[in-house]
């Protein structure tokens, strides 16, 4: 890999576009892996570099890396350990959705251990397979909370309704729409606004791709604050969505951390937009 500015970098791969002047050895460097790769059978490919991640291309060259990577299905893990070896990133509009399990605690004290990590493992796979179906970024899988991250390059321009989509489909697939009830209870907050999204690391090499500033802890607080069976939405998500909010319940919160008071709207399962 050639030495090239890897903020730029980050911003493109978050937006598709770059903050200025392309950095041509880069630009050369991927067109010429492109070239290499993109002929070989497989689908899909690395939306960077053009490396075979599935099918028969996908078995032959799996010893190079050519799988999808751990927070994009668009990327390959080879592009995913080079941009995780820099401590670098970007600033860019995103939606965020963080999906947490409703009292965690309390039924992890009515469970036998084995039996509630199978129930968060399914909560993790089960979700994670709607949030890449939704071409987001699976950030981060911790304790029983689920962050994604819907980004322009991945998710499109219109990235605040499909967090709202991959949220509704996300209590669907954990019953929420079952007349006994959830398998396992869920909330869920979405936010757009401006956030830092890179690799942050100790300086030893263990680093990790996060999301960073106040636009994400005030998406994290509102899924903190989400019954089981809703989404809290933020007003700027719902703008950015162009949701019709006539019959959404609305609230106002004050949350934790967060210095003035949030209005948010309400989506449940079972409701159209």
């Amino acid at each position: 890999m050639p030495d090239i500015p890897f903020n730029d970098v980050w911003y493109w791969y978050l937006t598709g576009e770059w903050p200025g002047k392309p950095p041509a050895e880069f630009l050369r460097f991927m067109q010429l892996s492109q070239r290499i790769y993109k002929p070989i059978p497989s689908d899909p490919h690395c939306l960077e570099c053009g490396i075979p991640m599935a099918g028969i291309g996908g078995t032959l060259l799996r010893f190079m890396g050519s799988k999808p990577s751990t927070f994009s299905s668009k990327l390959c893990s080879s592009c995913e350990k080079a941009a995780r070896e820099q401590e670098s990133g970007a600033e860019v509009e995103l939606s965020m959705l963080f999906a947490d399990v409703r009292g965690s605690t309390p039924l992890a004290e009515s469970k036998p251990t084995s039996e509630f990590k199978d129930i968060i493992q399914r909560f993790y796979k089960t979700t994670s397979s709607i949030l890449i179906d939704h071409n987001a970024m699976v950030n981060r899988l911790m304790g029983d909370q689920v962050s994604a991250l819907f980004v322009p390059r991945f998710a499109g321009k219109d990235h605040a309704k499909v967090a709202i989509h991959a949220a509704r489909e996300l209590l669907r697939v954990t019953g929420h729409e079952d007349s006994n009830g959830p398998w396992v209870p869920v909330g869920v907050g979405i936010h757009t606004g401006m956030a830092y999204v890179g690799a942050v690391g100790s300086g030893s090499g263990v680093n990790e791709i996060a999301v960073l500033g106040s636009a994400a802890n005030l998406c994290a607080r509102l899924s903190s604050s989400a019954a089981t069976g809703e989404i809290l939405v933020s007003e700027d998500s719902i703008k950015s969505a162009k949701l019709e909010t006539q019959s959404l319940e609305s609230r106002h919160l004050e949350l934790k951390g967060i210095s003035q008071p949030v209005d948010v709207y309400v989506i449940k399962i079972g409701q159209t937009h």
